[in-house]
């Protein structure tokens, strides 16, 4: 039998509180929360968003008959537009007329003089000849492929700036599929012929085309963007709907943001290495006798 003095002497115990050794001996330690990412300065970025083709030359033709240069007019002003609501106040439309060969040098001036930080290059894609058909539409004659699906990302190894420029690549892929959208692989496949490309980045859609003039020429990191194949018929209404050039521009300022940040953070890495360079260059002081 247990004797009262037992049961008083439990009750004691349980009311008073743990001495301090064995309170922090059994608190669980608060894991070390990671330093915050570098914040690069918007406002002092410079992103070139390059409208493809020009009004006199205007790239493809979707099933409907709506010419690329307008897809890509209407996607690029809606790009520039958040770009400059998200900081980005340095945000460059540029707009170029003129025929094509001439009008792709001068892109190129225009974003070196510039002095850029960024150039992206906005598109929309079509098929080759052969996958095309016929069908009218409004009553007049166009040409439809329901084959393809899907936008695609281009970068150019002969960029002086190509790790940087599919950095950005990733970004901008990983942005636009955490939005539930998908890249093409059609240009992977033996069917494209001379329009085959390598797919460098599996996961973001990104394909290497080296000779893309505005990607090898330009001084800055630059992407090519086909947002979407609009002779795909069910695909040029989407491309065409005010909701997805929102999607895809939000995609594309948040991929700029991370881009921004990461040049912000190896710039600090530069400057910290310099300084611990110079650190250890300094001549040691003379031993005091």
């Amino acid at each position: 039998m247990i004797s009262n003095h037992y049961y008083k002497a439990l009750l004691i115990a349980l009311i008073l509180p743990l001495p301090a050794f064995a309170q922090t001996a059994t608190a669980p330690k608060e894991a070390a929360s990671p330093p915050p990412p570098p914040t690069c300065k918007r406002d002092a970025f410079k992103p070139v968003v390059d409208v493809g083709h020009t009004l006199e030359h205007p790239g493809a033709f979707s099933a409907r008959g709506v010419t690329e240069y307008d897809f890509n007019l209407n996607l690029a002003k809606t790009v520039e537009q958040k770009l400059t609501a998200a900081g980005f106040s340095r945000t460059v439309l540029l707009v170029t007329s003129g025929p094509t060969m001439k009008g792709l040098f001068e892109r190129v001036r225009n974003a070196n003089a510039m002095q850029a930080d960024l150039f992206l290059s906005v598109h929309h894609d079509s098929v080759p000849e052969q996958f095309l058909e016929n069908w009218e539409f409004d009553g007049k004659p166009n040409r439809f492929s329901d084959r393809f699906s899907g936008h695609s990302i281009f970068v150019s190894f002969d960029n002086p700036q190509i790790k940087a420029s599919l950095l950005f690549g990733k970004f901008l892929g990983n942005q636009l599929k955490d939005r539930g959208l998908k890249y093409t692989p059609h240009y992977t496949e033996a069917i494209m012929g001379s329009r085959r490309r390598d797919l460098v980045d599996r996961d973001a859609g990104v394909y290497r085309y080296d000779k893309l003039i505005v990607l090898r020429e330009t001084t800055m990191p630059a992407v090519l963007l086909e947002a979407g194949n609009i002779v795909n018929r069910d695909d040029e209404l989407v491309l065409a709907s005010p909701e997805r050039r929102d999607l895809i521009a939000s995609a594309v300022t948040d991929a700029v943001a991370q881009f921004c940040d990461w040049k912000e953070a190896e710039r600090l890495k530069a400057l910290a290495l310099v300084k611990k360079q110079k650190k250890a260059a300094k001549p040691a002081a003379p031993a005091s006798r």
